[in-house]
């Protein structure tokens, strides 16, 4: 009996910022919280799905400038694109907002003038470094190498009259609900980051106002003010479900809030984490009860730039490969807390191993056998001696296992662990193929029946796994279990009635469809060539339409700077010359960063616990500044091993990370270019 039915479960994703067209980075959140929310329908929830646009700010207003059209026109195209690509990525959201709608705007404007009746708001004037790409003020010690410390980008000077919130009045208050309920920030390691830089430091009053452009939901008592971007866009979480500030509340808002589910990406956690609980308490209402950062995927072969042509689209890579075939890549290859890397030649790679090989040729094997040896007609015989009834038990035992291990990991938000645990199901079928050898069954006739109930097995075994398959890849599902005419097996119906349920006699079609066809990586990569040549030619003709090669919006000119740094050069003054004796002296190893921790009172060092070989060291490092501790975790870098212990900041350092540094200051770590174990000498 279902547990969860009737029981409401509300999950949301960041609005999409209207500067542009996402990129793959950007869609994965899109994808990873639709496989979250079909597999809670799944499991009997009432699920709302939200999404939708954040459409205001200095950003856009300069950005429609550059192209020549009002801002309105300018999101509602971009808005139109982003809707495109959710739709073509096969998602289940139930409402789509954008913070253009006239009713999310209406309530942005009550939301203000309540804060502000009831004191939390207050007018002054800011002073501070303004960094225009990501809406932001910073004071002069929160810049990273004096830029942006979120994007890198340059700041400017800044100073305007504005309304501010107060945040410090609402800080112990916070810290006491994320102290009394841990599940709230997840990963574990967003909490830490959120207490220990930001909280318990102390938070500033937070500028919710600005008057220096107008692309924005005016301050309806204070006109020449417009809403700022964070108070404008965390609200359509709950201006979504239809809150109204004067408490006529709609059905929807009764319903679902608190949401149970906040997926963002870890560059946002701050404003999800602090901010927007902030709000919500000034607001009298109750928190959200999770918000879950997840990590970025990033680009194999390098930073994603337009000029450059190697930003990767959803819409050119399901091109190539199929819709399904970049849900399962971005679901699948996302660790749980640290980035994933895509790239053309990986997605070949998953293409022919797990998809076309796995999982395409099981369907295709078990279908094809069952047409030539019964003529299409599955029937479970309940035929086996002891030995073969072992292994039938095996294979019923790992598929119900694997489907009790998918649902555990997606309770836990592990969502590329369930897919992996549903792919043991095909894996193992293959197995059993092999162990049954239905070829050399087929040639006895006294093996008849058993080999009907090996094909049986197959069938059912494939069906439960494509009906747990559905959640993250709807359109395979639905065409393995056509192929099998049968119906999708629910959760409950596999969890209560085990293993044997599709129906004895059924007839599976006579044609099998091939699921993924095998690429070459050749053709593949020509393709991405012509792909990437389309966008560098798009690119260039965008910056002749602004008048020269890297005029435009903000977004292009900061783009264009980070690409000729990133083909610059560096001459650096030669150190004397070592013989080859001096340099044998050195010790490189691969190491693997295990734990991470910023050094007390010590403003530049990190503290890292480095596993190599059997051994772990601790290596104290001046890069604070490039990394947090939580990018640490999980890197493969070079380590110096042989040099002598010291002591830095009164903390023991058995060793020295690699790392490159460039002409402004920033430093990169460096890292093997292929996986390989900790401890491997480099030489």
């Amino acid at each position: 009996m279902c547990q969860n039915c009737k029981k409401p479960y509300y999950i949301t994703t960041a609005i999409a910022y209207t500067s542009g067209k996402p990129h793959i980075g950007n869609t994965y959140e899109i994808v990873l919280a639709d496989s979250i929310a079909r597999f809670k329908r799944e499991q009997g929830y009432d699920v709302r799905f939200q999404t939708g646009t954040d459409e205001h700010g200095q950003k856009i207003e300069l950005k429609a400038q550059a192209a020549g059209v009002t801002p309105k026109q300018f999101v509602d195209d971009v808005a139109g694109q982003i809707k495109v690509i959710w739709d073509l990525m096969n998602t289940s959201y139930d409402k789509f907002i954008r913070t253009t709608d006239a009713d999310h705007e209406a309530q942005v404007q009550k939301i203000f003038k309540k804060l502000y009746d009831k004191g939390d708001i207050y007018k002054g004037y800011y002073e501070g470094l303004y960094c225009t790409p990501c809406e932001s003020f910073f004071t002069e010690s929160q810049l990273v190498d004096g830029k942006c410390p979120d994007c890198g980008r340059p700041v400017q000077p800044a100073k305007e009259e504005a309304y501010f919130f107060k945040m410090s009045k609402y800080a112990p208050r916070l810290i006491e609900h994320i102290n009394a309920h841990p599940e709230f920030i997840q990963p574990v390691s967003r909490k830490n980051e959120m207490m220990n830089n930001f909280l318990l430091p102390g938070l500033q009053d937070l500028c919710v106002s600005r008057t220096s452009f107008t692309w924005g939901v005016p301050v309806d008592f204070d006109p020449k003010h417009v809403t700022y971007v964070w108070l404008d866009a965390l609200t359509n979480y709950i201006t979504g479900l239809g809150y109204d500030c004067d408490g006529n509340h709609g059905e929807l808002f009764e319903k679902y809030w608190p949401a149970d589910l906040h997926l963002i990406g870890k560059d946002i956690i701050r404003f999800h984490t602090i901010y927007w609980p902030i709000f919500l308490m000034a607001l009298d209402l109750p928190l959200p009860k999770q918000v879950f950062g997840h990590p970025w995927l990033l680009q194999g072969d390098g930073k994603m730039s337009k000029s450059k042509g190697n930003v990767l689209y959803a819409d050119d890579l399901a091109d190539v490969f199929g819709v399904d075939a970049v849900r399962y890549f971005v679901l699948h290859e996302m660790p749980f807390d640290n980035d994933g890397v895509i790239s053309w030649e990986l997605m070949v790679e998953r293409m022919n191993s797990d998809l076309a090989n796995i999982l395409g040729n099981l369907v295709n094997r078990t279908i094809s056998m069952s047409n030539k040896y019964f003529g299409g007609v599955v029937e479970n015989k309940g035929t086996a001696d002891e030995t073969e009834a072992a292994i039938d038990q095996d294979l019923k035992n790992t598929v119900l296992a694997a489907v009790a291990k998918a649902e555990d990991k997606m309770d836990q938000l592990r969502v590329a662990d369930a897919i992996t645990a549903i792919f043991e199901i095909f894996r193992r079928s293959n197995k059993y193929i092999d162990e049954t050898m239905p070829w050399a069954l087929a040639k006895d006739e006294a093996k008849k029946d058993r080999l009907a109930t090996v094909l049986y097995n197959l069938a059912e075994a494939i069906t439960i796994g494509a009906s747990m398959l559905e959640s993250f890849m709807p359109t395979t599902s639905a065409r393995i279990l056509d192929q099998l005419h049968t119906a999708k097996r629910t959760l409950d119906e596999i969890k209560e009635k085990g293993f044997g349920q599709y129906p004895s006699g059924n007839k599976v079609t006579e044609k099998p469809e091939i699921l993924f066809a095998r690429l070459d990586l050749k053709e593949v990569l020509a393709k991405a060539e012509e792909i990437q040549k389309a966008q560098q030619a798009a690119a260039a003709a965008e910056a002749a339409a602004n008048g020269e090669a890297g005029a435009g919006g903000a977004e292009g000119t900061a783009s264009d700077a980070e690409d000729k740094k990133e083909e610059a050069v560096i001459d650096i003054e030669a150190k004397p010359e070592i013989t080859y004796e001096d340099f044998a002296k050195l010790q490189f190893q691969v190491g693997e960063i295990i734990a991470c921790e910023a050094v007390k009172k010590s403003k530049k060092l990190l503290c890292s616990q480095v596993k190599v070989g059997s051994q772990v060291r601790q290596i104290v490092s001046g890069i604070k500044a490039h990394y947090t501790p939580e990018e640490m975790v999980g890197k493969k870098v070079m380590v110096v091993t042989n040099l002598k212990p010291a002591k830095l900041a009164g903390v023991m350092s058995e060793g020295m990370l690699l790392c490159a540094e460039d002409a402004e200051g920033n430093l990169a770590l460096m890292k093997p270019e292929k996986d390989m174990p900790a401890g491997a000498e480099i030489c």
